[in-house]
């Protein structure tokens, strides 16, 4: 019909246990608490609620984490009034995508919040949402995110005590010598900002 669009939504119980069973995984392997679905589920019954359900489900078998679930518009809210109450969050991908820049926003932006794409043979490791092709060359961009990514890819590998040393470096350069890039009220270039992350790996 003119001017009607259909869209599909495609959840599948394998894919949504899949992903709640690596939430899970991964809280154990760190050491982290608790286990947040979120969904709209109380909407779309059918697609949201197999993801629910799925969840749930996975939940049962790690009772040593606790586990709640929040909807996607209340869980935007409280992430923004309270943080801290959360530790880790499995979403279907399209509220994925949206509060992974809300959660961007309260930590300094994209320029500084990292990402890592895990499947069961291999990773990618990069800035949450891309390269900023549109900033490049100019020296203005913040290499942060890109650091960051590189220091999960580290970790991922067994490499710990290396990313420890480089995320101590970055620390210092943010905090002690307040050497910032535009994004982070500072003044300092890309190469600026990455020298001084290198000279205090040198130190």
């Amino acid at each position: 019909m003119p001017g009607v669009v259909e869209s599909l939504k495609i959840i599948t119980a394998d894919a949504s246990t899949r992903i709640a069973r690596f939430a899970f995984e991964h809280a154990r392997r760190h050491g982290r608490a608790r286990v947040t679905a979120v969904h709209k589920a109380n909407i779309m019954k059918l697609g949201d609620g197999l993801f629910l359900r799925s969840v749930r489900d996975v939940a049962g078998q790690y009772p040593d984490i606790t586990f709640d679930d929040r909807i996607v518009d209340a869980a935007c809210m409280q992430l923004v009034m309270n943080p801290s109450q959360f530790d880790i969050l499995v979403l279907p991908n399209l509220y994925g995508d949206i509060v992974s820049d809300l959660c961007a926003g309260l930590v300094g932006g994209l320029g500084v919040v990292p990402g890592a794409n895990l499947g069961t043979e291999i990773g990618v490791f990069e800035a949450v949402h891309g390269s900023a092709p549109d900033i490049a060359g100019k020296g203005v961009a913040n290499p942060t995110a890109l650091l960051l990514s590189a220091l999960l890819m580290l970790r991922h590998i067994g490499e710990g005590l290396i990313a420890d040393r480089i995320s101590a470096a970055l620390g210092q350069v943010l905090t002690q010598d307040q050497v910032r890039t535009r994004d982070l009220g500072g003044s300092a270039s890309t190469a600026e900002f990455t020298n001084a992350v290198c000279r205090r790996l040198a130190a």
